[in-house]
């Protein structure tokens, strides 16, 4: 399978999660109606990560992760853009990969994932990036899981 990368919107990327974008006029703008979170026993968790970039496009893909229970939101505090690539969860359990769709972001856009949403891990292009992630945690397996996937690949358009 071949994905070709769109640019990330609100409307397109819906089923999954939020597009998180800064107010274009001064003032403030708030996304907590996104953050989800079904343990009780879990506590807020705010990291920053730093990741160097792929060289390119094509990206093979072979595994995607999932927070079952809670909801994922990067913010990029200094990156230019970045691959996401997201499937829904499968009838029979698992990500339903041949649904999988991918987006360019820019380096002004973030997302939060909706809990249960399969995701590739964080992939930056072009040069390093940094982000602030936010998600629930509660120290077991359900924070995050790891599944190998059929190999697909990711590629720019044209």
């Amino acid at each position: 399978m071949r994905l070709i990368v769109k640019a990330l919107t609100a409307e397109a990327f819906a089923p999954y999660g939020d597009v998180l974008t800064a107010p274009a006029e001064p003032g403030r703008t708030y996304f907590e109606n996104g953050l989800g979170n079904a343990r009780p026993s879990a506590r807020p968790s705010m990291s920053v990560s730093h990741r160097a970039p792929i060289d390119g496009l094509p990206l093979d893909v072979s595994m995607l992760e999932r927070h079952e229970f809670s909801s994922q939101t990067f913010v990029p505090i200094d990156a230019s853009r970045w691959v996401i690539i997201v499937c829904p969860h499968a009838a029979a359990g698992g990500p339903d990969a041949a649904k999988a769709e991918a987006f360019v972001a820019t380096g002004w856009q973030g997302v939060t994932y909706r809990p249960n949403t399969w995701h590739h891990g964080l992939t930056v292009l072009d040069r390093p990036a940094h982000f602030a992630v936010f998600m629930w945690r509660d120290g077991s397996a359900g924070d995050e899981e790891f599944v190998p996937v059929t190999p697909f690949t990711v590629d720019a358009p044209g």
